[in-house]
């Protein structure tokens, strides 16, 4: 009984076929079996491609109806590293409800989301478009970007058209944050206005042989407005390359969206990326969490 079960158990253990033979020829069907995805392959870059195109809800740019053709496809490129390791890239196409639990899902499958931007001006609904990359088993790659496909079927399944809001309670006008309650937290001086405070902590980098600092715009901030208890944060994050996956999986593990990973500068020496957020709840659970992010940059 014990040799029957053990060989059926060498028999699971074999299904997937997520490991190659050195001589082992790849091409489409093979990468197929290997990804679940339909696609094509590009014999000559070694590429295996799988699109799928955003044809579940009309979107209109500029009041023109496009078709997923005209840009609005998420992809996923997979090409050999070395023997039994991969690297996947690709581009998501998705809705402002959809941007964080699929950001979520990719940073929990260890995958890295790389920037998350806009493509368009007056797009109805609004698009954002995710870009992504990792390396590792073919088969761990296409299971996260599948389980990122899931999470916006399911999404839409539960509400056909794209949410216009974040959700949660309304933030009162009349502005009341406590500006020492969160200088203890962040360990510095804040800035406050009208209820509002601000904190700025700056970076540098050089441009040529200028050094260029927090005034001009090198920095991570963060603003509050609302209550204590029910309070709103905005800001950035001025980051290294290196910084920018940890500070995200923090950022979105105290439940703080992220709305935009970009570049503002070129030809900066170390080069820096950043990424803007938006955050509701009570102000100092806010706090903790960006402070929290802030203590992984250098």
């Amino acid at each position: 009984m014990f040799k029957r079960k053990f060989l059926t158990f060498l028999s699971l253990c074999a299904l997937p076929l997520l490991t190659l033979d050195a001589e082992e020829h790849l091409n489409k069907e093979k990468y197929e079996s290997l990804t679940g995805f339909k696609g094509s392959y590009n014999e000559k870059e070694q590429v295996f491609k799988a699109s799928f195109p955003r044809n579940d809800i009309k979107i209109s740019v500029d009041n023109i109806q496009l078709d997923p053709f005209m840009g609005l496809t998420s992809w996923s490129a997979f090409i050999p590293v070395t023997e039994n390791k991969f690297m996947v890239m690709g581009d998501l196409v998705l809705f402002q409800d959809e941007v964080n639990p699929v950001m979520s899902d990719l940073l929990n499958d260890h995958l890295e989301v790389t920037a998350l931007h806009n493509h368009f001006f007056y797009d109805t609904p609004k698009v954002y478009f995710m870009h992504i990359g990792g390396e590792g088993v073919i088969g761990d790659l296409a299971a996260a970007i599948k389980k990122a496909l899931d999470t916006v079927k399911d999404i839409r399944s539960k509400n056909s058209s794209p949410s216009n809001s974040f959700g949660g309670p309304s933030i009162s006008n009349n502005n009341s944050i406590e500006l020492s309650t969160l200088e203890k937290i962040f360990g510095i001086k804040g800035q406050s206005k009208d209820g509002m405070v601000k904190f700025v902590f700056g970076r540098s980098v050089k441009m040529g042989d200028v050094t260029l600092g927090s005034d001009m715009g090198v920095n991570t901030w963060a603003a509050f407005a609302g209550t204590n208890g029910n309070a709103v944060v905005d800001g950035d994050f001025a980051i290294l390359e290196k910084e920018l996956q940890p500070v995200l999986k923090a950022l979105r593990k105290g439940n703080i969206y992220i709305v935009a990973i970009h570049h503002h500068m070129t030809m900066e020496s170390p080069k820096m990326i950043f990424l803007h957020y938006w955050g509701k709840g009570n102000a100092e659970d806010l706090a903790k969490t960006i402070k929290e992010s802030l203590s992984l940059t250098k």
